[in-house]
């Protein structure tokens, strides 16, 4: 089980469940959202409860998917597939220690210019 929340602790939740090794995204959505690169946890959605919420908006970031986050404090917490019944969450709003290890470099076709990936994990263009 893991615990986890925004900066404000407005919007709070528990996943009770597998998380899937997290990933580094650098697509230009998470660049653009995050400020930076936005890395995440893939777990069942059904895994996923709320212990507070009220402060969580969904925003609809394209055709495909929607981000959730928190309207206080603005952390971007959630990225959701419109046709899985899987949500991805924010490695840094769990509470520690996660257990977790990065495991790749996702849409790296698409990183910011301003810097380089040095580590030795896997590298996806998409």
């Amino acid at each position: 089980m893991h615990t986890g929340s925004c900066l404000c602790g407005a919007v709070a939740f528990i996943v009770d469940g597998d998380l899937t090794p997290p990933s580094a995204c650098h697509c230009g959505q998470c660049r653009k959202q995050s400020g930076h690169l936005w890395a995440s946890t893939v777990t069942h959605q059904d895994n996923l409860s709320f212990t507070s919420s009220e402060t969580l908006e969904w925003y609809r970031a394209s055709d495909i998917a929607k981000r959730g986050f928190c309207r206080a404090c603005g952390s971007f917490l959630f990225w959701q597939h419109n046709d899985e019944d899987t949500i991805a969450i924010s490695v840094g709003s769990l509470d520690e220690p996660t257990g977790l290890k990065l495991a790749q470099h996702i849409f790296v076709a698409d990183k910011g210019d301003y810097y380089d990936i040095k580590d030795d994990l896997p590298q996806r263009a998409h």
